[in-house]
């Protein structure tokens, strides 16, 4: 079976599933493995003396090894992809990430459903907290929407919350998002996002690292969230509390030398104590619209910023956006125009204090409704 392909892996995808399908193997042993033998190969051909001598295996180690190698279920798990519609991709097939070609932990095989395309190299993570408030759900989408409309692939986890309106702000853009599960490909984690997961095949890809079977467990989530990083050019965390799985991601993305960013929130709030500190301790740089991130990815970002958002579909969300905004945010909204005008300009026409105008015109360019200009001017941003 190791030379031959199936209609779901290729040859290479297959010798190396047996690996993936072995208890003991990560991609680290199996980086090592295949720097003692010289070949996947001469691995599979190895018996459990020779297995000892690769390092950091050890006797029981290599006898546990050698036994869920030659009793791996390879045909099994190939069969139950084909059921479900899954491909299952190793380092040596074109269709597998570039990105995670780069990082020194790259799952063995990736299971995909859906489609992977070469434009997808130029993608941004987006992860954020599961219990997020209405203004984490508000910039996961926002980002996410016009990052999209430039180009831009979104990955993030299909997670309750800010993953979940990155998905959705993407499709809505047009634009293709890819979603990377913490569990087997047979099913959907969490339940409701079942339909969010069909949208997202349609238009992207859902992934995983684990078997088709893998139930949803708290230890799949470091792995996953290390293929969104390594998939990424950077990640955006968008609302995580001090203890959050976002950022690890962040840390994952700084480990691979990815650009890692963060939305700032209320000092308050305890879903804004990991972003805040991310930017506090500059693990992370302050974003408060697209072009601040796409300056900090340098060529690539240049190239984004020539492509134009879908106007119609951008001009909706902000739309949304205004309409959620309180009675002194729309005042000064209303005030504002597209050539600048100072805060002591603000003040005067919304008859409000300059302090008051400064704090919201904090508000609105975390909103993406606003932005600074050099000396101190600000204007409208959007419809």
């Amino acid at each position: 079976m190791a030379g031959s392909s199936h209609p779901v892996a290729s040859a290479a995808a297959i010798e190396h599933l047996r690996w993936a399908l072995t208890p003991e193997i990560g991609p680290v042993h199996f980086g090592r493995l295949i720097e003692h033998f010289g070949s996947l190969r001469n691995a599979l051909a190895a018996n459990a003396t020779q297995l000892a001598g690769v390092k950091g295996f050890g006797r029981q180690t290599a006898e546990t090894v050698a036994r869920g190698r030659d009793r791996a279920d390879v045909e099994g798990e190939l069969e139950r992809a084909g059921r479900c519609g899954v491909r299952i991709l190793c380092r040596e097939d074109p269709e597998y990430p570039p990105g995670l070609q780069q990082i020194p932990d790259a799952p063995i095989v990736l299971y995909v459903k859906g489609r992977l395309e070469r434009q997808d190299a130029v993608a941004l993570g987006i992860v954020g907290a599961r219990r997020c408030t209405m203004y984490g759900r508000e910039q996961a989408r926002r980002f996410a929407h016009q990052l999209a409309g430039r180009g831009m692939t979104v990955v993030s986890g299909l997670a309750r919350g800010v993953d979940g309106e990155a998905h959705k702000g993407a499709m809505e853009a047009g634009g293709r998002t890819i979603a990377v599960l913490g569990n087997g490909l047979s099913t959907v984690y969490p339940p409701e996002h079942a339909g969010l997961a069909e949208r997202i095949v349609e238009s992207g890809a859902l992934v995983s690292a684990l078997p088709m079977d893998a139930a949803p467990d708290s230890s799949h989530f470091v792995p996953r969230n290390r293929i969104i990083a390594g998939m990424s050019l950077g990640v955006l965390v968008v609302e995580a509390a001090r203890h959050s799985g976002s950022l690890k991601t962040a840390e994952f993305a700084s480990d691979y030398n990815r650009e890692v960013f963060a939305i700032p929130g209320r000092i308050d709030s305890e879903f804004s104590r990991g972003t805040n500190t991310l930017i506090r301790d500059q693990h992370a740089k302050l974003v408060c619209c697209v072009e601040d991130i796409l300056e900090e990815l340098g060529g690539v970002g240049e190239i984004v910023k020539t492509i134009e958002p879908d106007v119609t579909v951008e001009q909706t969300l902000v739309a949304a956006t205004v309409s959620k905004l309180g009675a002194e945010e729309r005042r000064v909204l209303d005030a504002l125009d597209r050539q600048g005008q100072s805060l002591e300009a603000l003040s005067e026409t919304t008859e409000l204090p300059p302090s008051r105008v400064a704090s919201v015109l904090v508000n609105l360019q975390l909103k993406g409704l606003a932005r600074q200009l050099p000396g101190n001017q600000f204007i409208r941003v959007g419809s």
